[in-house]
């Protein structure tokens, strides 16, 4: 039997299983195999298939997009997978409990050549982004130190925009968004502003949306 067809019956039996259960979570494998390509475009229902094969079986293969580049799955658990889209970029698709079928958060991130990320929280079947329900997306005066709110005209004149990576942690149900703009304006530019600004901001999810840890 090969590899994609024991992928296959394995998703498969997690299918019936969950539909049994009807409390069950779907995994990020099950939800990565199913997700639409007007979700993601750079892969093909083989081609996803392909990866988690390779992972799981201990291989380092990457696999051909479709845009003539290589991915590979980097990493699995019941609650998050992470994948190698391109030399340039990741993604981190992560299960939220919410007490039904669990939403869906796919976290990309982009070396700009700093890396910069977007998060998007999807209902179970990818079929409603449920982003702006779940999550706010801090400002530029969610950043600043209390010293950064007294000199804010500084700021804002001085950082033209912000770049913030995101990683997701199953465990704590934490988000974490890190402030790398530094990296990008470079240390003489960003030095005589980094006590104004946060280095990152944390949140957690409570079942129902994202709210910042103060």
């Amino acid at each position: 039997m090969n590899l994609k067809l024991r992928t296959l019956i394995a998703l498969a039996t997690v299918i019936m299983l969950n539909c049994a259960d009807g409390m069950a979570q779907q995994t990020a494998t099950q939800a990565f195999s199913t997700i639409p390509r007007k979700v993601m475009p750079l892969f093909d229902d083989n081609a996803r298939l392909d990866m988690i094969d390779y992972f799981n079986s201990n291989m380092s293969n990457s696999t051909q997009n479709n845009y003539g580049g290589r991915s590979r799955v980097t990493a699995i658990s019941p609650e998050q997978l992470t994948l190698k889209m391109t030399d340039a970029s990741d993604c981190q698709i992560s299960i939220l409990p919410d007490g039904k079928d669990g939403l869906i958060a796919m976290i990309t991130t982009v070396a700009s050549p700093t890396p910069d990320s977007r998060m998007t929280v999807y209902s179970s079947d990818w079929s409603r982004d449920l982003t702006s329900s779940v999550f706010t997306k801090p400002t530029l005066s969610d950043w600043l130190t209390p010293e950064g709110k007294k000199n804010s005209a500084t700021v804002e004149t001085s950082v033209p925009f912000l770049l913030i990576s995101y990683s997701y942690d199953p465990a704590t149900r934490t988000l974490t968004l890190t402030n790398n703009t530094d990296e990008f304006l470079g240390k003489d530019v960003y030095e005589p502003l980094s006590g104004y600004l946060l280095e990152k901001i944390d949140y957690q999810f409570n079942g129902k949306r994202f709210n910042r840890i103060k």
